[in-house]
């Protein structure tokens, strides 16, 4: 498991060859680690997050509690197709038809331009929360040139609340709610038995990935 001074290293290295840097979160509680580890090596390294405008209230009032107690650059993104050009014609919003569309259009599209503009991106998904991701590797080639770097990727649930614990971080006020994965509304539900971390974010789906770690896993100016 990469440790907090191999964490601190590399993001060092990556300074020194003067690469451009940035992270990404959704505000759940296994992402407080890797942002307060962030906030102890270099807390100048923006850090963005897409506002689908699906997000619980409570999500967004944790982004301010974390802001408050990290001190990082939270940056926003909003999808660059209104939510009145995502309806069918009998007025539903396409969540509720296309979902991976809503994904592409809500979450994966607003981040493109962020990859487009670094070289390195700082992601903390962990290899036992879904098939995808425990096929990554610490760091592999992303979307439009840029890196992408997993420094959680070999981490765990016990080793996150563990983290939590020991430096007396909040957690995302839902998770005592039941909520074991926090995304948009529409999709989210309560862990219920036979769902999974990943299965309840995407309740009713046979689907645990909006995108964002499938379609900018690979350098897509490279493919045909």
């Amino acid at each position: 498991m990469p440790s907090f001074e191999q964490f601190r290293d590399r993001v060092h290295a990556f300074r020194k060859e003067g690469k451009k840097l940035f992270a990404s979160t959704s505000f759940q509680s296994h992402s407080v680690p890797m942002l307060h580890m962030l906030m102890r090596i270099d807390p100048t390294v923006p850090v963005y997050y897409v506002n689908t405008g699906y997000l619980f209230p409570e999500t967004l009032r944790f982004r301010d509690t974390l802001k408050e107690l990290l001190g990082l650059n939270f940056i926003g993104l909003r999808p660059l197709v209104p939510k009145s050009q995502q309806l069918n014609a009998e007025g539903a919003l396409m969540y509720s038809w296309d979902p991976d569309r809503c994904s592409y259009l809500n979450k994966v599209q607003p981040m493109e331009r962020v990859l487009a503009e670094h070289d390195v991106w700082i992601n903390g998904v962990r290899a036992d929360q879904s098939a995808a991701r425990k096929a990554m590797s610490i760091e592999q080639p992303a979307a439009y040139g840029c890196l992408r770097y997993h420094p959680m990727l070999d981490w765990n649930a016990k080793m996150v609340h563990a983290y939590i614990k020991e430096h007396d971080l909040p957690p995302h006020p839902l998770e005592a709610e039941g909520y074991l994965s926090i995304g948009d509304m529409p999709y989210t539900r309560k862990a219920m038995e036979g769902y999974d971390e990943r299965t309840s974010r995407w309740y009713g789906l046979k689907k645990t990935e909006c995108g964002l770690n499938t379609d900018l896993g690979a350098d897509l100016t490279k493919q045909p």
